[in-house]
């Protein structure tokens, strides 16, 4: 026998032991009506039935209906990108949060979207933060101007919604990498010439590099009073000693145009081939990607 039908068995039983119980106490008391029977299930359970499903029915008719206009705060703060939903919550709790000027610790509060929401004075984007990495073409200028032709902002125009920048530049006839975001962490990270993240650019020469003016770019030389150096230099291994491998943390290449016109070289190609731990593979020429978690991490780690 199985377990379910021994069960079965001993619920019948239980049944059987009421119902003699009932006949007893009927003699006892002088009633001799044997119509009710607990076992059949009669107005003493039914009650009990009715009793337990009356508050859902009070539940579900105080539901409130979502408004899709609003937005948890904590949500609001993590999607600007300060920190995470439970580390917002404990930001809240200690009144850092103030919204269109009142402070606010109550858990689960939402906002809207128009609200003007600050984080311990400083007011917050709740836009979702997006980062798209562009293998950019020769023939698009790096601007968000309008009327300045092909553009790169009209290679990654579908890419998002949120409103993304070009970090640093290449010129028109400049190819290779090219970062977008809408992250003031991430653009300040680029932008510390000092700490910034470093960019490996492969430069092409309409003639070879001679081994002392490599020397010279590697140690540093002033131009116009100012100290150019760059983190690495070298000849590009099987290629002609036109093809040169530079590694800066600048955000613009206009550096490596000041470095060979000082030396009088003609720069025939540039093309940005890492930035960072990122690299060119599958991407192709005039793509995009948006990062992954892991290149993320990584490239704020840096």
């Amino acid at each position: 026998m199985s377990r379910h039908q021994g069960s079965s068995s001993k619920g019948k039983s239980s049944g059987r032991g009421q119902q003699k119980e009932g006949a007893n106490q009927a003699g006892r008391g002088g009633n001799t009506s044997h119509n009710k029977s607990y076992s059949r299930g009669n107005s003493p359970i039914k009650k009990q039935q009715f009793s337990a499903s009356k508050p859902q029915t009070e539940k579900k008719a105080s539901a409130k209906k979502s408004n899709p206009d609003e937005i948890r705060l904590n949500k609001y703060i993590a999607n600007s990108g300060i920190c995470s939903r439970r580390e917002a919550d404990a930001h809240i709790a200690i009144g850092l949060v103030t919204v269109n000027g009142k402070v606010i610790t109550e858990m689960g509060y939402k906002v809207k979207l128009e609200d003007e929401v600050r984080y311990d004075g400083t007011r917050i984007n709740p836009e979702k933060k997006a980062y798209v990495l562009l293998n950019k073409p020769k023939g698009f200028a790096t601007t968000t101007a309008e009327g300045k032709g092909r553009t790169v902002m009209d290679l990654v125009a579908n890419a998002t919604s949120s409103r993304i920048k070009p970090i640093g530049r290449l010129g028109r006839n400049s190819k290779g990498l090219l970062l977008f975001t809408n992250d003031e962490t991430i653009t300040k990270k680029f932008t510390n010439s000092k700490n910034g993240v470093p960019r490996l650019f492969q430069v092409e020469l309409d003639k070879n590099l001679k081994i002392e003016d490599l020397k010279k770019i590697r140690e540093g030389f002033k131009v116009d009073g100012k100290h150019i150096a760059v983190e690495e230099i070298s000849y590009i291994d099987g290629a002609s000693k036109k093809e040169i491998g530079l590694k800066i943390k600048n955000t613009g290449n206009t550096i490596l145009r000041t470095i060979f016109d000082e030396l009088k070289y003609e720069i025939i190609s540039i093309d940005c081939v890492a930035i960072g731990h990122l690299t060119k593979k599958d991407i192709p020429r005039g793509h995009w990607k948006h990062l992954t978690e892991q290149e993320l991490n990584t490239l704020k780690m840096l």
